[in-house]
């Protein structure tokens, strides 16, 4: 029998974070970024977060809102500043967020090796910069590395194109990004999805993550997602 929770809505899907988390959020910017998901955390009233994202915010807008909301504590990201991260860009100046930053290579590193289960990995990138700093240094076959650690999470926030009853996935094109490790990196993996088929109805060959990682589910239909996008912009959120 599946141990997959399929919730009623966003909020049900995201109940019981605690204040001090630290949460994965999938996208790329706001490509397969789970809005719904974001807004349901918010709600939450969760405090003192670490969020892991490619980057700071968008707008202000999913992750933004989140940050403008005062509960995230620190990030973990490799575009920290865009045109539009100004939500972002007042709370760091402020003094308000402490900020870690990582190239994105690294970054998607180090999530896999937390799902992993490994211990660390050495790498070139970084090495004589101020992002290589107070981190362990070798010098393997006449190059020089760093150790860089794994990230893992208590939660992970993901946007899938569908999942089946068991909790296997697929995804929309590049709305792929950073979803699949993040699924394995995290003690709790919360997933929206399009559309929810039975199990047998995906093709085995196309599946990206097993349903060993999905822990809830929630179904926010596309043309739902569309219209609280389109409200959002109306309401300049």
């Amino acid at each position: 029998m599946s141990r997959l929770l399929v919730a009623a809505d966003p909020d049900e899907a995201v109940a019981g974070v605690r204040d001090g988390a630290t949460v994965l959020i999938g996208g790329f910017g706001t490509a397969g970024q789970p809005m719904e998901l974001i807004d349901a955390l918010r709600r939450t009233g969760a405090q003192g977060l670490t969020v892991v994202n490619n980057n700071a915010g968008n707008g202000s807008q999913g992750l933004a809102a989140l940050l403008a909301g005062g509960q995230v504590a620190k990030i973990v990201c490799s575009f920290p500043r865009q045109s539009d991260s100004y939500v972002f860009d007042e709370l760091y100046r402020a003094g308000r967020i402490e900020l870690e930053v990582v190239p994105q290579g690294n970054l998607a590193e180090r999530i896999r090796a937390g799902g992993a289960g490994l211990g660390g990995f050495y790498t070139p990138t970084g090495v004589g910069t101020l992002l290589g700093e107070g981190k362990e240094r070798r010098t393997l076959g006449g190059r020089d590395y760093i150790l860089e650690l794994p990230i893992t999470a208590d939660l992970a926030l993901v946007k899938a194109l569908r999942a089946d009853r068991m909790g296997n996935l697929v995804y929309r094109r590049t709305a792929r990004n950073f979803g699949p490790i993040m699924c394995t990196a995290a003690t709790t993996t919360v997933v929206q999805v399009s559309e929810l088929v039975e199990t047998g109805a995906l093709d085995p060959e196309a599946v990206v993550t097993p349903g060993i990682y999905v822990d809830r589910v929630v179904v926010v239909p596309a043309a739902a997602s569309a219209a609280t996008e389109a409200t959002r912009k109306g309401q300049g959120q």
